[in-house]
């Protein structure tokens, strides 16, 4: 059996072990333009409670999310409107807007950022804060 085997040497098994598939690391966080387009239009139309998440250790779909609220489903609608017209005139086209229609909760797919504006009670239910901030380092979970 040995014969038939070929022995690696020192210098293959380093080879083998540094070309591995392992999932890449990313880059480290630098500003987007993009971040600051959208804060820039959710601060531009009034947006209330807004909050930035960092997510990329958390999920592969994108590397921030910003949650806001609006006073009403006329205001979600316009600060999510606003949100993509900035975004498209920047350059920076969005790969979809879902729930514009109804205006309670509307999400802006802008690739690396997730934006979702929501109206309070919306938010208070579904609770988005809590499902993706990151937990704290120390914290102990229970199973």
């Amino acid at each position: 059996m040995l014969c038939c085997r070929k022995a690696l040497t020192a210098r293959e098994t380093l080879k083998l072990k540094t070309t591995s598939r392992s999932r890449p690391r990313r880059a480290p966080r630098r500003a987007s333009p993009l971040l600051g387009i959208v804060t820039a239009a959710l601060e531009d139309m009034k947006a209330v409670n807004v909050k930035k998440l960092d997510v990329r250790g958390l999920t592969d779909i994108a590397d921030t999310m910003m949650i806001a609220s609006g006073n009403s489903d006329r205001h979600v609608r316009s600060i999510a409107e606003q949100v993509v017209e900035k975004a498209k005139a920047a350059g920076f086209r969005p790969l979809g807007v879902e729930g514009s229609r109804d205006a309670e909760w509307v999400l802006v797919d802008l690739q690396d950022i997730l934006v979702h504006v929501m109206l309070p009670r919306v938010r208070e239910f579904y609770g988005l804060e809590e499902l993706w901030e990151s937990p704290a380092p120390d914290a102990k979970r229970s199973r």
